[in-house]
């Protein structure tokens, strides 16, 4: 019999909780002596109520390289004006790249089965050549990087490097195509662009020549720094080098950091796209490195015995995200490539082999496993696994319990949800805490997090709008070409004036946990009453038949319908049976109210790169409206279908 969401599946015990760094700095700052749930409310009460004692904690816990200053916030009249460590001096690569040694930084994997293994030294002496390579070729604080990247070794690299000179990076991966990355990346106006030639995936080479020169096509671009050897014959519409010629007048050496202040431009992340041109997401280098090591010292456990590995895309925050458990000491395990090539178990193998102690991955990921019935317990040791990381979209409750029946028992299993919006999280992983089935297990240290109706009141029970109340330091510095800042502001500030809105449907739990129920934009309102897409994927995509479901609100008669598409397993036909368990499934697991009006069998269902699913573009497909921007999209060329399903069962529309 399964359980019920809010279920306990796991909890540390008394010895685990006191081994966690959340554990020491709550002794160090309130000093609660327990770790229950209560205790970890006051600290995170704490870190609300008091921001200057809080962050200025967290600097000196976190060990942060640099000069703090007086004072680690200056409160405003709004979150915009609110400011953190005014005075501070420092360095984001400076704080990765801190003692150098023999100790493993990073091992990089690719799916062909290559394995590469580079030493901290190693990677502090590449950096080095690098940052002067940057400098010769008159790159410096302030210009901008521009980088269609694999992730591997090289990326990191300049990553790096960049953030050592003080300059403003901006990655995509491969797989973009030429409008979709020349969309992107040349907002910036780069003056250097970082880029692979081409790739592998699965055994299929892949030329990366035509987006290469869409985006080297901007005026700004000076050159092409490639990584790899330049293919002979290959023409490139700006000046090209290879990354080896190119740092090769240089010798390894101390790296002249460049230290500026907290807010000082490093990255810029870009929207999905989906509802227009993106949008060029600025972040700042000390919020970046603050944030994220709280986020992996205090609510992952992260450190410097650690091996941290999480799937991802140099298009993706969460490839940021992963880079700065350097400052922690921790080794990066990578991979590059197709995650089940050339067999399902591939990530999996690498626990074992490169003991891998935190697993970090997309909840779809865990449920394609679920689906193709690995169970790793049974065929891997495991034994070096404490934690697996979920993210991307919704963990459904039972992808908890396939992780603890099928993975390991013993393990901190955290869904967290942030974004590219804030390259960081909101809430997530408490290690001092049960794991409850179905639910994120808190808000994140200095995050004041809520669920408002329409009207902005608080939501005693049930679902509202997730916002965030309280200033936090990877709230982005701007977005690029904003100079006014109302885009910036129409973003997060116009729904509800005052408060950052996500954008997302959430429910707060009882225990303090949270249940995202899918994103706001797309929430379904038949009959007037909203639902979350969430709550119909976490019943249908438990039946067997089903690989992947998308459920969108078709406006009808001064209604809305709820129309669920389906991809199916190969062989599997959507029959009346099988639609009468699906909507029995529905009904029986959530409310009548989820019960689809229609339910379609589709080819393919659109995502976007980072392999998120894009309700709004079908949404919008079957409305006959324009698709702003389909290069967000992995797969665009399904949505005829749509469009052709559309012309049959249109309606009369609102």
């Amino acid at each position: 019999m399964k359980q019920k969401t809010g279920e306990i599946l796991w909890q540390p015990t008394p010895e685990q909780q006191r081994a966690t760094s959340l554990w020491d700095f709550s002794q160090k700052t309130i000093k609660t002596g327990q770790s229950s749930a209560k205790d970890y409310q006051a600290l995170l009460d704490w870190s609300l109520g008091e921001p200057e004692a809080f962050y200025s904690a967290l600097w000196n816990h976190l060990d942060i390289i640099g000069e703090m200053g007086e004072t680690a916030f200056v409160p405003g009249d709004s979150l915009l004006e609110t400011g953190f460590f005014p005075d501070a001096k420092l360095n984001y690569a400076e704080n990765l790249l801190r003692d150098p040694g023999d100790k493993a930084a990073i091992i990089a994997h690719r799916d062909d089965g290559t394995r590469r293994q580079m030493t901290r030294r190693q990677l502090a002496d590449r950096v080095s050549r690098i940052v002067l390579a940057l400098r010769a070729e008159g790159v410096g604080e302030g210009d901008t990087i521009a980088a269609i990247v694999t992730n591997d070794l090289e990326a990191i690299e300049f990553y790096l490097a960049s953030a050592a000179i003080g300059a403003v990076w901006a990655s995509c991966s491969p797989d973009f195509g030429p409008e979709g990355a020349s969309d992107r990346l040349t907002q910036i106006k780069p003056k250097l662009l970082v880029a692979v030639p081409n790739y592998k995936y699965a055994e299929k080479h892949i030329e990366v020549t035509d987006t290469i020169n869409a985006v080297a096509s901007a005026p700004s671009v000076q050159r092409i720094i490639v990584l790899g050897d330049v293919p002979v014959g290959t023409k490139y519409n700006k000046l090209a080098i290879a990354l080896d010629d190119w740092v090769a007048p240089f010798s390894p050496g101390k790296i002249n950091y460049c230290r500026a202040g907290f807010d000082q431009p490093m990255v810029v992340l870009f929207s999905s796209g989906t509802t227009g041109k993106p949008k060029c997401i600025v972040h700042r280098a000390g919020g970046l490195l603050l944030q994220h090591k709280k986020e992996m010292a205090l609510h992952c456990n992260i450190g410097a015995r650690d091996r941290l590995f999480y799937f991802s895309t140099c298009g993706w925050m969460m490839w940021n995200w992963q880079i700065s458990a350097l400052g922690l000491g921790t080794t990066l395990v990578t991979f590059d490539g197709n995650p089940f090539h050339p067999e399902p178990a591939r990530l999996i193998d690498l626990i074992d082999s490169e003991r891998i102690t935190v697993f970090g991955t997309s909840a779809k990921y865990i449920d394609a496993c679920s689906k193709a019935a690995l169970v790793p317990k049974s065929t891997h040791s495991l034994s070096s696994l404490k934690a697996v990381l979920s993210t991307g979209s919704t963990l459904l409750p039972e992808s908890f319990d396939y992780i603890y029946e099928a993975w390991k028992s013993d393990v901190h299993l955290a869904s967290v949800s942030g974004g590219t919006d804030i390259c960081a999280c909101f809430v997530g992983g408490v290690p001092t805490l049960p794991v409850r089935r179905g639910e994120l297990q808190g808000a994140m240290l200095g995050m004041d997090l809520d669920a408002l109706d329409d009207d902005g009141n608080p939501v005693s029970s049930g679902s509202g709008e997730f916002v965030c109340r309280s200033p936090h330091v990877t709230m982005p510095v701007k977005f690029w070409d904003d100079a006014d800042g109302s885009r910036y502001h129409d973003a997060y500030f116009s729904r509800f004036p005052g408060v950052w809105a996500q954008g997302d449907y959430v429910e707060k739990r009882p225990g303090g946990g949270f249940v995202i129920h899918g994103r706001s934009d797309t929430t379904l309102n038949p009959g007037g009453v909203r639902i979350g897409t969430a709550e119909i994927y976490r019943q249908v995509e438990n039946i067997n038949e089903v690989l992947e479901a998308l459920a969108v609100g078709q406006d009808r008669d001064g209604d809305q319908r709820v129309v669920l598409f389906l991809r199916l397993r190969e062989g599997a036909t959507l029959d009346d049976d099988l639609k009468k368990t699906i909507k029995s499934a529905i009904r029986k697991g959530a409310t009548p109210r989820h019960v689809p009006a229609d339910i379609v069998a589709v080819p393919d269902i659109p995502r976007t790169r980072s392999g998120k699913v894009s309700e709004i573009a079908v949404r919008d497909t079957i409305h006959n409206r324009k698709i702003k921007n389909t290069t967000a999209l992995a797969n665009a060329h399904c949505l005829a279908f749509y469009a052709d399903w559309a012309k049959n069962n249109a309606g009369s529309g609102r």
